[in-house]
């Protein structure tokens, strides 16, 4: 025999394999060892390439986890079973696949998307709104010759400052009401427009009594009334087709001579096409669904913005005096100039998130403010120089208005209509007296109201408050 039991000296091998038997029986229930523990628990053979292919499934996902609970509850959101865990993970619980593919899978943390500028201006809009502001003066050009030209001017201007002044007030409470649909906004013009019209021309009657200079102030009141209309309710490519006669008359003025009837009636029939789409955008807004909750504002509150209009009027005309050129620049700019508009609110929001201290924010809004300044002033220098016009009143003219404006667009209506209030003023009763020429009046007057306007919005608009 062969084995241990052969061995033995005194033949009990069998005994001897007992004992040991019963004694490593005995030190197993004392201290198991890992093949103890092999043989009574299961052993998990974790699949690495099936968990391998689940990290990359999910890789995405788990990266930007900050702890395995978080991937345990994505495995969960996934409809893993804890059997399917078992069977083809080889994995004892949901929590231990989790920590493998947390293992696994790298951290990884995204820049969270960036939002959308909620100001992005309409590029066209814009363009066209500013193409729409000096057009109509190509019907001066038309019916110039038609009426007497030194008392028509009175009349027209006296007549164009009431329509400015109104239309300013009746635009503003119309946007007001806009917030409670359009239907509300389109009774507050239907309302306003031919009452504004009505004393435009009464205003332009009482200087001209009657005769083609009433007849021209009367146009001239309801073609305005019908812009307005169209503009606050989004029309201006009705707009624009509507003066696509008078546009036509003027452009063959250098090469063709179109007579008296023509010269009157391409400005009448753009007036009667401004009428009949401002009357069908009227008509498609008072079709729409009233909003619920109509609360009217205040008259009161749109008045700052009526002495504003007459304000600004008032410094166009007197600059039109002696330089007619740069108020055709002036107002071909009032396109870009809205453009910017929502350009420095766009660059403010972006500020806003991107500053961390009130201090930081207000001098990267004095950044902006200038940036915005800088873009609209900067392209007037050479027009300017083009049309022979002195660039010191139109540059400071336009930084006036258009801080005025900045302003009003955040509701701030009473700084800008009491400093361009005074200006104009100001600049008329230097005019009066003679105690200066008109281009020096206007740059004095316009720079003063310039600095304290831009003063005014770098105290109001450099807080974070009315940007958030």
């Amino acid at each position: 025999m062969s084995g241990p039991m052969a061995l033995e000296p005194d033949g009990s091998a069998g005994d001897t394999l007992s004992l040991r038997l019963a004694e490593d029986r005995s030190r197993r229930r004392r201290l198991p060892d890992d093949r103890t523990l092999a043989l009574r628990q299961p052993h998990w053979g974790a699949d690495h390439a099936a968990v391998d292919e689940l990290a990359a499934e999910l890789a995405d996902r788990i990266g930007p986890a900050v702890h395995a609970y978080e991937v345990a509850a994505l495995l969960e959101s996934e409809g893993l079973t804890a059997e399917v865990i078992k069977e083809r993970y080889g994995h004892p619980s949901l929590f231990s696949l989790a920590a493998a593919l947390y293992e696994r899978v790298p951290r990884t943390f995204p820049e969270p998307a960036r939002p959308a500028d909620p100001w992005r201006p309409d590029h066209v809009r814009c363009a066209l709104r500013g193409a729409l502001f000096a057009l109509p003066g190509l019907a001066y050009v038309l019916t110039a010759p038609l009426w007497h030209a030194e008392r028509a001017i009175s009349v027209l201007v006296v007549a164009g400052l009431v329509s400015w002044a109104w239309g300013q007030a009746l635009g503003h409470r119309a946007f007001l009401r806009m917030t409670a649909g359009r239907r509300e906004a389109g009774r507050t013009l239907l309302k306003g427009a031919p009452l504004g019209a009505a004393v435009a021309t009464a205003a332009g009657s009482l200087v001209a009594g009657s005769g083609p200079a009433a007849l021209a102030a009367g146009a001239q009141s309801v073609y305005l009334a019908a812009a307005g209309v169209l503009l606050v309710l989004g029309g201006e490519r009705l707009l624009l087709a509507a003066l696509t006669p008078m546009i036509a008359g003027a452009a063959v003025l250098p090469w063709w001579e179109p007579g008296n009837p023509l010269r009157a009636g391409l400005p009448l029939l753009s007036l009667l096409g401004a009428v009949a789409t401002a009357a069908w955008a009227l008509r498609a807004a008072l079709a729409t669904t009233p909003a619920p909750g109509n609360s009217r504002p205040p008259l009161r509150r749109s008045l700052p913005y009526g002495l504003f209009g007459l304000a600004a009027g008032s410094l166009v005309l007197l600059t039109g005096q002696d330089q007619p050129y740069a108020v055709i620049v002036l107002t071909v700019s009032m396109g870009p100039a809205e453009w910017l508009l929502y350009r420095y609110r766009g660059l403010s929001v972006a500020a806003l998130r991107a500053t961390a201290t009130p201090t930081a924010f207000q001098l990267r809004s004095a950044g902006i403010l200038a940036l915005c300044l800088c873009a609209y002033l900067l392209p007037l220098l050479p027009a300017a120089l083009l049309t022979d016009s002195d660039p010191a009143p139109l540059l400071l003219l336009a930084a006036a208005l258009w801080t005025a404006l900045l302003l009003q667009a955040f509701g701030a209506a009473w700084p800008p209509a009491g400093v361009c209030l005074v200006a104009a003023a100001a600049a008329g009763a230097l005019t009066l007296m003679d105690s200066l020429p008109v281009v020096e009046a206007l740059s004095l007057c316009c720079g003063v109201a310039a600095l304290c306007l831009t003063a005014c919005v770098l105290r109001l608009l450099g807080r974070p408050a009315p940007h958030a």
